[in-house]
């Protein structure tokens, strides 16, 4: 069975957003943990390369009807046609959320996963919110994943 974790974050990144998210990829595919996200480029692209490149599994929720609109480091793509409704859908297909900076889409999304008692880390961003975890580096983002799902 796939351990999906939920990485979510803007389609623009800074260089070290993407690197960030790069690195946490590859972290959750080596730690047997499989990248679930929007399947768009940014943050999204750079976190599907990373796990790609580690031999994990990466999921695409897109938010158009073509699977062809995916990053091309989604190894699965599902369109929904839904727009940035699909939000909803990233935030809650992962047993853990990582946050990795963004704007309003990624708000939603942590709001989303806030609301169903989803634990949710987050770099560059959003740390205020009550109930986010801030996190320094990809390494503290996987403890966190860890500390959050224990021996499930």
């Amino acid at each position: 069975m796939y351990r999906l974790i939920s990485v979510i974050g803007g389609n623009r990144a800074s260089e070290e957003e993407f690197s960030f998210a790069f690195e946490l990829g590859g972290l959750l595919a080596d730690a047997g943990f499989s990248v679930v996200c929007g399947g768009g480029e940014g943050v999204m692209e750079a976190a599907c390369m990373g796990c790609a490149e580690h031999g994990g599994l990466t999921v695409g929720i897109l938010p158009g009807e073509l699977k062809e609109q995916a990053n091309p480091f989604v190894s699965l793509a599902l369109p929904t046609g839904m727009g940035v409704s699909r939000n909803r859908i990233v935030a809650l297909a992962g047993e853990v959320v990582c946050a990795v900076g963004g704007a309003y889409g990624t708000l939603s999304e942590v709001a989303f996963a806030l609301q169903a008692g989803k634990p949710v880390c987050s770099f560059g961003n959003w740390e205020s919110i009550p109930g986010v975890r801030r996190v320094s580096t990809p390494g503290e983002a996987v403890e966190f994943v860890l500390e959050m799902i224990g021996d499930n």
